[in-house]
């Protein structure tokens, strides 16, 4: 939903990770175009920002005993769609980007596994891989359980597409404020992560989350 917000209403681009930045940082080195190099500087270290932030604030935030870090990103991360969905257009799209960019890096860095399986929540291109490659060993081994896994990956696959429609549909209706649709799921998870620290899951907090 975020990638689709920002290439249809913020600049053209996608803020879910920076493969095209350093892309076009590269082809604008091969141009001598020293200005547009500097630019792409911006989202490449906005994105280093939120990996770092990410990185640093798990530790203290456990600490408290309180809630555990993935939940209190799902809370940042609403408050802050929210406040993107009230910049208007017309104002610089970088801003917006920049945002986007940061954090998109935190949920990514966070969020590294779904049912015990290695996944990315903000790009796509890993899912679109490991179904190929659950098709191969399921052939290979005349073993059907990978495609258990490559099942999963699809599953992701086709929550993106979804978000995407629903998305770059609600552009054309809603503008700026669009990107609040994204604050349905994320309200959902963040009421059950809150749920699950507070009760449930309350002795679990001291655990390190899998893949970390």
């Amino acid at each position: 939903m975020m990638g689709a917000y920002t290439y249809s209403l913020r600049g053209g681009v996608f803020c879910n990770a920076q493969t095209a930045n350093v892309v076009l940082m590269a082809m604008a080195f091969g141009k001598a175009e020293w200005k547009a190099d500097l630019y792409y500087l911006i989202p490449i270290t906005a994105y280093i920002s939120g990996a770092f932030v990410s990185e640093v604030l798990p530790s203290p935030i456990k600490k408290m005993g309180f809630l555990r870090w993935d939940t209190f990103l799902i809370g940042f991360e609403t408050l802050v769609l929210f406040g993107v969905g009230l910049i208007p257009l017309w104002a610089p799209h970088q801003i917006v980007q920049v945002i986007i960019n940061f954090i998109c890096s935190m949920q990514y860095n966070t969020f590294r596994q779904a049912e015990n399986v290695p996944m990315a929540t903000t790009f796509c291109t890993n899912h679109i891989r490991q179904v190929g490659i659950s098709i191969a060993k399921a052939l290979r081994h005349r073993d059907f359980s990978p495609l258990k896994r490559g099942l999963k990956h699809i599953q992701m696959v086709l929550c993106f597409l979804a978000g995407g429609v629903v998305s770059t549909a609600a552009c054309g209706i809603f503008g700026e404020k669009a990107i609040w649709l994204a604050l349905i799921p994320l309200l959902i998870n963040f009421v059950i992560l809150v749920h699950a620290d507070l009760s449930i899951e309350k002795d679990e907090m001291w655990k390190t989350p899998s893949g970390h």
